[in-house]
């Protein structure tokens, strides 16, 4: 089975570097909440005071329903009811580990961090600040713009080259092999 090449970009949003991985497909970019909460006052611990939130465990069971087949929604039920209580925890691992979801993950070491799938950074952005949703989403634009433009060159220059290549070969034959 191959594997998907991974490639990882950075967007600079309200003066804050953040870190975009993506399998070359724009559905599977993944944003890093952690560096999105570099600008803000709390850092790291903002990423696990949003999963303690009802409405957020309601969107991320919600994406997962409609996105992992794999989901494992009983499990989903009983975070469900736990969540938005005051003794309530609930990391990023565990969330993964109990429901197998693949929206968010959570990494360690010198490059980890926590990732989430586009459309749930987004949803993360807002709850941090509308303003930053905004500018985070604009400069995402960009970046696809951006790689949409050098795709579009990159297929003209493998066209022209054909080309090129195909008069090159008919011409050899045809002075070469053809009497």
């Amino acid at each position: 089975m191959a594997r998907d090449k991974t490639f990882k970009a950075t967007i600079n949003v309200a003066g804050t570097e953040i870190a975009v991985t993506s399998t070359g497909n724009s559905n599977n970019d993944y944003i890093s909440l952690t560096d999105m909460t570099k600008c803000f006052e709390g850092g790291n611990a903002l990423i696990e005071q949003w999963l303690r939130n009802k409405d957020t465990i309601l969107f991320l069971g919600t994406w997962e329903k409609l996105y992992n087949p794999s989901f494992n929604s009983p499990e989903f039920e009983g975070i469900r009811n736990e969540a938005g209580s005051s003794s309530y925890y609930l990391s990023v691992k565990k969330w993964v580990s109990l429901t197998k979801a693949i929206g968010i993950k959570s990494t360690a070491g010198r490059y980890g961090g926590t990732f989430a799938h586009k459309d749930i950074a987004f949803e993360f952005g807002s709850w941090l600040s509308p303003e930053f949703k905004l500018y985070l989403i604009r400069e995402y634009q960009r970046l696809k713009d951006d790689e949409n433009s050098r795709l579009s060159l990159e297929w003209n220059v493998n066209r022209i080259l054909t080309k090129l290549n195909y008069k090159l070969h008919t011409d050899a034959i045809k002075e070469n092999l053809i009497t």
